[in-house]
C-alpha cells in the first residue's frame, strides 16, 4: 500500500515535467521518511487538498496496487503539441496584411494631397468666374479665330494692293508690316488672358479703315480689269499656272492598279453636263478592260450608282470620252477605236498613219501610251510620234465622227523625254519629272501659231509617276491619274486676250 500511494504522489510530479505547467504538489522526501501512522492515519488530513486539486486537474488517470505490491499506473495526458505551422501560417498572413495595409494607407496620403491641389486650383477657378461674371466684356476661342480670319483678309488684300499699286507703295509696305507685327501679337495674346483682345480689336479696326482709304484712293487711278473669259472659250492667254492637286480619291479597283486615266465628259452642246468616269488598267499596265461612269462627282466620291463595263480590246493609259463617246488605242495595233458609252460598242475604228506603237515611243516612265487622245476647246486631237519624226511628238487634230485626220503639225520635243501631255486650245503642253514630289510643264508648242518654247510651271502631285493628265474646257480642271489616285488641278491663264 505504500508503494501504491507512492506511485500516485509521484505522479504529479511526473506530469509537471512533462507538460511543464505542474507544480510538485508534495516535497520530494524518500518514501521511508514517511511513518505507517501518517500514511494511514493523516493522508486525508494532510494531504487532501493537494490531491484533490490533483485529481481535479488530472481526471484522465487510474492507479492501482498488484499481487506483488508494485503501484500501476494509467494516465491519458491531454494533446499538447505546440502548432508550429499554424503560428508560421499566421505570421506570413500578418506580413501581407500589413504590406497591404501600408500600400492602402499610402493611396489614401497620395488621395488627400491631390483633393488638397484640385481644391485650391477649383477655389482659383471659381474667383476668376466671379470675376468674369461681374465683367461685362468676355472673349472666347471664337473670337481669336476671328481676329486670325480677319488678319488673313487684310493680308491677301495688302498682297493684292502690292501687285496692282503703281508708283511708290511706302504706304502699302508700312501696313504690311503694320499687319505682320499684328498676326505675332495676335498668337502671343492666345497664350494671355482673353480679356487683353480689346485693344487688338480697336487696332483692327483701325488698319481696316486705313486699307479701304488705300483700296479707295488705288480705284481712282486704275481702270476697272476687264471681266475673266466665259469657261469653255478661248478669250484668255496662256496657261500660266497651276494649282496645288486636290486628292479626290484612289481608284475603286485599288492601289495595285496604278496605271489609268480619268476624267469628266465634255460636250460643246452642254458644256456644263457630262458624266465623270474612271478606267484603271490592269496590272500590266497595258490592259484596259474595266471602266465605270458616274452621273456626278459625288457619286464618284461614294463609290455607288456606277456603270461598269467591260472591253477586251483597249491599250494603254492614252483615253479620252469626248461627247459621251471614249476613244481608245485599240490593242497591239496603231488604231483609234470609238466606243459608245450607251451600249459599250465600238462603232468606228481607224488607223493613225504612220503612228509608232506597242511601247516604240511611249512616254517617259509610262509603257503603252505611244498613242495619247486629248481633248480640249476646239475638240478631239491625238499626241504620237513616228518613224519619220525620229520620236519627236506629232500632234494631229482628228474628226470625232470618223478618226479621220484634219492637220498635223510636227514639234522637235523627243517624246520619250517628256513624262506626258495635254492640249489647251490648240496649244500642247507638255510635263517632265523634276523628282519624285514634282513635276514641271517645260515645253508647249502652239498649233494656232506653229511657235513652241519653254516654260516653268511646276505641278505638284502626292506620288512618284503621272500615268495620264486630261483637260477639261468647261471647269478649266486637270484630271490627273497619279499612281492609282484620282487628283484635280485648277488650271490659271493669263487674263490678257492672246
Amino acid at each position: 500500500m505504500t508503494s501504491g500511494l507512492l506511485c500516485l504522489l509521484t505522479l504529479p510530479f511526473v506530469l509537471g515535467q512533462t507538460t511543464g505547467d505542474l507544480e510538485p504538489l508534495i516535497p520530494s522526501t524518500p518514501s521511508s521518511s514517511f511513518p505507517d501512522s501518517m500514511l494511514k492515519s493523516g493522508f486525508n488530513n494532510s494531504f487532501g487538498p493537494s490531491l484533490g486539486s490533483v485529481s481535479q486537474s488530472l481526471s484522465n488517470f487510474t492507479g492501482f496496487e498488484d499481487d506483488h505490491g508494485t503501484c500501476q499506473c494509467s494516465v491519458t495526458l491531454p494533446d499538447t503539441a505546440f502548432p508550429v505551422q499554424r503560428v508560421e501560417r499566421l505570421e506570413v498572413t500578418a506580413h501581407v496584411l500589413s504590406q497591404k495595409f501600408e500600400k492602402e494607407l499610402s493611396k489614401v496620403r497620395e488621395y488627400v494631397q491631390l483633393i488638397s491641389v484640385y481644391e485650391k486650383k477649383l477655389s482659383n477657378l471659381t474667383i476668376r468666374v466671379e470675376i468674369m461674371e461681374k465683367d461685362t466684356i468676355s472673349y472666347t476661342e471664337l473670337d481669336f479665330e476671328l481676329i486670325k480670319i480677319e488678319v488673313k483678309e487684310m493680308e491677301k488684300l495688302i498682297t493684292q494692293l502690292k501687285g496692282s499699286v503703281v508708283g511708290s507703295t511706302a504706304v502699302v509696305n508700312q501696313l504690311e508690316v503694320e499687319i505682320r507685327n499684328m498676326t505675332l501679337l495676335v498668337e502671343k495674346l492666345e497664350t494671355l488672358d482673353k480679356n487683353n483682345v480689346l485693344a487688338i480689336r480697336r487696332e483692327i479696326l483701325a488698319l481696316k479703315t486705313r486699307l479701304k482709304e488705300c483700296e479707295a484712293s488705288k480705284g481712282e487711278n486704275v481702270p476697272a480689269a476687264p471681266p475673266p473669259p466665259s469657261s469653255g472659250s478661248c478669250g484668255h492667254g496662256s496657261v500660266v499656272n497651276i494649282s496645288r492637286p486636290t486628292v479626290v480619291q484612289l481608284n475603286w479597283r485599288g492601289f495595285a492598279y496604278k496605271c489609268g486615266a480619268w476624267g469628266r465628259d465634255y460636250s460643246p452642246q452642254h458644256p456644263e453636263g457630262g458624266l465623270y468616269w474612271v478606267a484603271p488598267l490592269n496590272t500590266d499596265g497595258r490592259y484596259l478592260e474595266y471602266y465605270r461612269l458616274h452621273n456626278t462627282l459625288d457619286d464618284l466620291l461614294l463609290y455607288i450608282n456606277a456603270r461598269e463595263q467591260r472591253l477586251f480590246y483597249g491599250q494603254g493609259a492614252g483615253i479620252v470620252v469626248y461627247n459621251n463617246y471614249m476613244y481608245v488605242n485599240w490593242y497591239n495595233t496603231r488604231n483609234i477605236a470609238k466606243i459608245n458609252l450607251r451600249n459599250n460598242r465600238a462603232e468606228v475604228t481607224q488607223t493613225l498613219p504612220d503612228a509608232a506603237y506597242n511601247n516604240r515611243f511611249s512616254y517617259a516612265s509610262v509603257g503603252w501610251q505611244d498613242i495619247d487622245l486629248a481633248v480640249d476647246e476646239n475638240g478631239l486631237w491625238v499626241i504620237y510620234s513616228t518613224e519619220a519624226s525620229t520620236g519627236n511628238m506629232v500632234i494631229s487634230q482628228l474628226n470625232d465622227t470618223t478618226l479621220l485626220v484634219l492637220n498635223t503639225w510636227y514639234t522637235r520635243q523627243y517624246k520619250p523625254s517628256v513624262s506626258n501631255a495635254f492640249m489647251v486650245c490648240g496649244v500642247l503642253y507638255a510635263t517632265r519629272t523634276l523628282n519624285t514630289k514634282e513635276e514641271e510643264i517645260f515645253y508647249y508648242y502652239d498649233t494656232n501659231t506653229g511657235k513652241e518654247g519653254r516654260l516653268d510651271i511646276t505641278l505638284h502631285k502626292v506620288q512618284e509617276k503621272i500615268q495620264s493628265i486630261n483637260y477639261h474646257p468647261f471647269e478649266q480642271k486637270l484630271f490627273v491619274y497619279n499612281d492609282g489616285y484620282l487628283l484635280n488641278y485648277d488650271v490659271i491663264f493669263n487674263q490678257e486676250p492672246k
